[in-house]
């Protein structure tokens, strides 16, 4: 009887970790990763580097695995993103970063759109150029205080006067976290345009599959051999693993408890910060290439 108890205990000890593992299994040949709330916190100014992330980042470039940054930042162009980072220490540079607005831009000229634009002022510059003549779509970015009930109404009434109207959406989240409290992100007003215009959004970002699939393909690998590691549950974590990438949340950024228990999302894995999954990827990929 004793020995029977015994088994039973090891076995619910062990089980746990070994599924907790399991996403480690097989090999790991590159790394997506969110920007904001996974390197930094957003805030005033540069906002504050997330403590081991800047090391965590080191750390896999010493170690030889790829790396690109896959963000829905709107709030910023990707030259002041870059500034940003270069400011908290991260070894990054522009080609690393997959961000909406340059691939919105190149979608925009190659179907020869005219946007109306509701987007961050400091990204409209951006758009020079672009902006001329009648709209024939609408692009909606993260606005901020841009998101006023005029210039919804404004961006509404021009898509109900194009023939054919287009909503672009530079992301589909659902809030972020910025100055130390959550606020309503693009998918939340996009959905209310969609709703009052009988259109659907085309996503420009995340969770969009093209997006993630333009960065595994800058790595030159294929989705099961990349980790996505995000605060999102659903754009980051969800979009990913939709695509079968391994998806990992973290707990920093617009996490919350509620994300653990999401209906429709179960992240590959939880870690406090992405230092912890850095570590445990790279403890990984060295007992694998000994087993080798």
């Amino acid at each position: 009887m004793m020995t029977q108890v015994v088994i039973v205990c090891f076995l619910t000890l062990t089980l746990p970790v070994m599924a907790v593992n399991s996403w480690l299994a097989e090999p790991i040949k590159g790394l997506l990763l969110d920007i904001t709330g996974v390197l930094y916190e957003s805030g005033e100014g540069f906002g504050t580097a997330i403590p081991g992330s800047v090391e965590a980042v080191k750390r896999l470039r010493e170690t030889g695995i790829p790396v690109r940054f896959v963000t829905n930042e709107t709030c910023a162009t990707r030259a002041e993103l870059i500034k940003k980072l270069h400011h908290h220490s991260f070894s990054v540079s522009e080609g690393d970063v997959f961000s909406p607005v340059p691939a919105v831009i190149s979608l925009l000229k190659e179907r020869g759109l005219v946007p109306h634009l509701l987007v961050h002022p400091a990204i409209e510059c951006e758009f020079s150029g672009l902006v001329a003549g009648n709209p024939t779509c609408v692009v909606m970015g993260d606005a901020d205080e841009a998101f006023s009930f005029a210039n919804m109404n404004v961006a509404f009434r021009a898509l109900k006067a194009m023939e054919d109207p287009k909503l672009f959406a530079l992301g589909f989240g659902k809030y972020y976290k910025h100055k130390g409290q959550l606020q309503l992100d693009v998918g939340a007003f996009a959905t209310a345009l969609e709703f009052a215009c009988d259109i659907k959004s085309e996503i420009v970002g995340k969770p969009s599959p093209l997006f993630f699939d333009a960065a595994l393909s800058d790595i030159g690998i294929t989705a099961k051999e990349a980790v996505m590691i995000g605060d999102d549950i659903v754009s980051d974590v969800g979009g990913a693993q939709k695509c079968g990438i391994r998806g990992v949340l973290v707990r920093t950024g617009k996490y919350t408890r509620s994300c653990e228990n999401h209906p429709t999302v179960t992240p590959h894995f939880i870690a406090n910060n992405l230092s912890e999954a850095v570590d445990l990827i790279i403890e990984a990929q060295s007992k694998n290439i000994h087993q080798v």
